[in-house]
């Protein structure tokens, strides 16, 4: 089916809900001095949600949203949302770019300009892309899956249809981050002939499973002991998105403070803010990314994936990718030593970055900008 021109719009009636349950909202205590050690603080969220409640203006971050071409297309039964705009150089680069969780298509709004325009943010017209930056399943304006088993595969699968048969592009690159980064390299290993190259910010957590102790070097095994104690003192979050989503979701989804809490507190954990969140991002993108998730109603469906890929892994260590592969590595993001990457990955560009955390186009997105294109400018 071709693919239809979508604006987001909600309705007046969903937004003054979303008000209505602000004001009422039944706040928890906090021991003294709890800081950020017992999670999400107290004073901050409050703090946050007094300007979402009172100053945040959910129509001009819709209006901003609007000013990128956006479509819908039925796909292999789903309805995918998906920007698609075009590069102004002489021959663009077509290439998609993946978000993950919590995070949305909102992710990638800063570099979408940088890509398809460099010569307008200092750099090369020949650089230039046609970017796509859909909406996972279950995620923002993508349909919500209501059966069991849409993975990483899966949605690579239609990522593929949508490049190839629904856009018309024979070949084409792939950035992701977070579940983008599984979902771009399954692009790789099982399109090769479509996928020209996939750049990264992460391996993804299919990188360290079942790898043999005999095998790995010293760096290598540094880095997986140093990853278990991590997910010991913060992946508590995983283990139940893994285990229990639906319980988890109940809350999150008839409460905007709930869900605003538990989002706030991965970004806070995963970016090169000392703590301090506005560093990186502002209220508006904090709260636009966080509304996106509000009024589409998809926290539930979004956390869905974690179960679903923890219980059918879409990859696993030991397969081999032959396309040319970039990383760009952050420091927040507790990078990989480089032996790792190369059991799985052909690397062809590897950048350690100076400074930045997990959400790379948000609180980086210069710097992502240039890897990007320096990736690709060979593989044109």
């Amino acid at each position: 089916m071709t693919a239809q021109p979508f604006t987001v719009k909600i309705s007046q009636k969903t937004l003054d809900d979303l008000h209505m349950r602000l004001a009422d909202t039944r706040w928890t205590d906090e021991v003294e001095s709890a800081g950020r050690d017992y999670g999400t603080n107290l004073d901050y969220l409050k703090e946050l949600v007094d300007y979402w409640q009172n100053q945040f203006d959910w129509r001009a971050q819709e209006a901003k949203l609007n000013r990128f071409a956006q479509f819908r297309a039925k796909i292999d039964g789903l309805g995918i949302h998906f920007i698609h705009e075009r590069g102004k150089g002489s021959n663009p680069l077509p290439i998609i770019l993946t978000h993950g969780w919590p995070d949305s298509f909102f992710r990638m709004y800063k570099i979408i300009p940088m890509l398809t325009d460099p010569a307008s943010h200092g750099g090369d017209p020949a650089d230039s892309f046609d970017v796509i930056v859909p909406s996972i399943p279950g995620f923002g304006f993508s349909d919500r899956p209501h059966e069991r088993g849409t993975t990483n595969d899966r949605s690579a699968g239609l990522w593929a249809q949508l490049m190839t048969e629904q856009l018309g592009y024979r070949r084409f690159a792939a950035h992701g981050g977070d579940g983008g980064s599984p979902i771009s390299q399954l692009l790789a290993l099982k399109y090769p002939e479509s996928v020209v190259g996939i750049h990264l910010t992460d391996l993804g957590w299919h990188s360290t499973m079942n790898l043999d102790p005999s095998t790995l070097s010293e760096a290598e095994q540094k880095y997986l002991n140093a990853s278990q104690a991590r997910s010991m003192q913060d992946g508590a979050y995983a283990m139940v998105q893994m285990t229990k989503p639906q319980t988890l979701a109940y809350g999150l989804n008839d409460s905007p403070v709930g869900l605003a809490a538990w989002i706030v507190d991965r970004f806070r954990e995963w970016s090169d803010c000392d703590g301090d969140l506005e560093r990186s991002y502002s209220k508006d993108e904090l709260l636009t990314n966080i509304m996106i998730y509000w009024v589409t109603e998809t926290i539930n469906s979004s956390i869905r994936g974690y179960y679903e890929d923890a219980h059918k892994p879409s990859l696993q260590s030991g397969q081999r990718i032959d396309v040319p592969a970039g990383l760009a590595l952050f420091p927040k993001d507790f990078p990989p030593p480089r032996e790792l990457a190369e059991r799985s990955l052909n690397i062809q560009r590897w950048t350690e970055m100076p400074h930045g955390g997990h959400f790379a186009a948000l609180e980086e997105p210069q710097l992502l900008a240039e890897d990007i294109r320096a990736f690709f400018r060979p593989l044109r």
